[in-house]
């Protein structure tokens, strides 16, 4: 296995558990294993969801990544860890933390089980490459060469490098005949220009429901709801974080085809510009005599609808019966299509997964082998699949690593 974090820990497990005669060495070239599983889940490691389905994630062919959820689902994790003294809990959103809320305990506990199960670990040994051999594959570390019949990569993608993850391992996998999907930040906050309608300073810190619109020269090209965070720098939070991967690859494109791509918020999730038109007319009705700013608190915070009201300019003092139809429609447009202007992202040492990485069509999903190179099986974050924010890219490292253990005793 080379690779020591979530995904190469459970593999090694899992084909120690599966084939107890197989010797199982576990390479990695930190001193320590899984720092990015003890700054997961802000330091809880949100170990999975309670239900996780091939529309959770991206990148690679749904049908593929259905295929290897199902063999080994989210009833198999909760029962595994349990098994290994980590019981999990519920809790908004279906995220599953161990009852601890301790990343450490789910670290300690795979490592505990791996060396348990006759795992020999090895740290400090950074792999440099694997070649291929008349029979076999050779693994080329800092300590010297190994010979191997069976090498797994479990090497991550570029995610969060302080912890490992430098995205070597795709050039190791480029080399022995892989495809590698041009990889970019996932689940990472973005960043907003600081221009006159900017808003993103004086809110931070707030947080509310919203609904992001992905726009490609006009047409929507993808909608996400969830819960957005106001910063300093930008927006992050669920909601974001989970569009960041589709507006970056978008803009990528967008360059080289020329194509308008945009941002757009909506701070009434779900609603059109007509619905949030009739919550007007209701509105004027039932109050006339309350302010703009009174009636907008009612489903926003009232900093959001302060600072909305300022930029549209339209006094926020000014009672619904006197609200002009000009005004009016402007705020409803505005309400439903707030333009975000993106500058960028906040970069890999803020990204909580890589999208991009090995085609996963060059990856049997019945075995995680390798179509490309004889001995070789990969799993986890090097292969093109990212999963949206709440567990689900752990459930991809559990269920990879458990077909791709349970394949190699074959």
């Amino acid at each position: 296995m080379v690779g020591g974090g979530a995904a190469g820990l459970a593999t090694a497990i899992f084909t120690r558990r599966l084939h107890p005669h197989a010797s199982v060495v576990l390479l990695d070239g930190a001193s320590r294993l899984g720092a990015k599983i003890l700054v997961s889940g802000g330091a809880r490691c949100n170990v999975t969801n309670t239900t996780v389905t091939d529309a959770d994630f991206w990148g690679g062919r749904r049908t593929v990544i259905r295929r290897v959820l199902r063999g080994f689902a989210v009833a198999d994790t909760v029962a595994f860890f349990r098994d290994i003294g980590v019981p999990l809990h519920e809790e908004p959103g279906g995220k599953l933390f161990p009852d601890s809320n301790r990343a450490r305990d789910v670290l300690n506990a795979l490592v505990n089980e791996a060396t348990r199960a006759g795992v020999t670990i090895v740290t400090g040994s950074r792999v440099s490459d694997v070649t291929k051999r008349a029979v076999g594959l050779t693994v080329h570390t800092s300590g010297g060469d190994i010979p191997a019949s069976r090498v797994v990569l479990a090497t991550g993608g570029r995610s969060l490098p302080k912890s490992g993850s430098d995205g070597a391992g795709y050039d190791i996998a480029r080399r022995l005949g892989h495809t590698i999907v041009p990889t970019i930040a996932g689940l990472v906050p973005l960043l907003l220009s600081d221009d006159h309608g900017s808003m993103h300073r004086e809110l931070s810190g707030v947080a509310h429901e919203a609904e992001l619109t992905l726009w490609i020269d006009e047409a929507v090209e993808l909608r996400l709801t969830g819960s957005l965070l106001w910063t300093h720098f930008g927006i992050s939070g669920p909601l974001p974080l989970n569009m960041s991967r589709h507006w970056l690859y978008a803009a990528a494109k967008a360059t080289a085809d020329k194509a308008r791509v945009q941002l757009t918020v909506s701070f009434c999730p779900g609603q059109t510009f007509e619905d949030v038109e009739r919550w007007w007319g209701r509105q004027i009705a039932e109050r006339p005599q309350a302010s703009l700013l009174t009636a907008l608190s009612t489903r926003l915070p009232a900093s959001v609808a302060a600072a909305i009201l300022a930029r549209s300019r339209v006094d926020s003092a000014t009672t619904l019966a006197h609200l002009s139809r000009d005004d009016r429609r402007a705020l409803s447009h505005a309400l439903v299509k707030w333009p975000l202007s993106v500058t960028g992202d906040r970069g890999y040492n803020y990204a909580e997964v890589t999208a991009g990485g090995v085609a996963l069509d060059e990856v049997d999903p019945a075995t995680m082998r390798s179509r490309v190179c004889d001995g070789l099986a990969l799993v986890g974050e090097i292969l093109d699949v990212d999963g949206r924010i709440g567990g689900f890219n752990f459930q991809w490292a559990w269920s990879s690593a458990h077909v791709a253990a349970a394949a190699l005793g074959t």
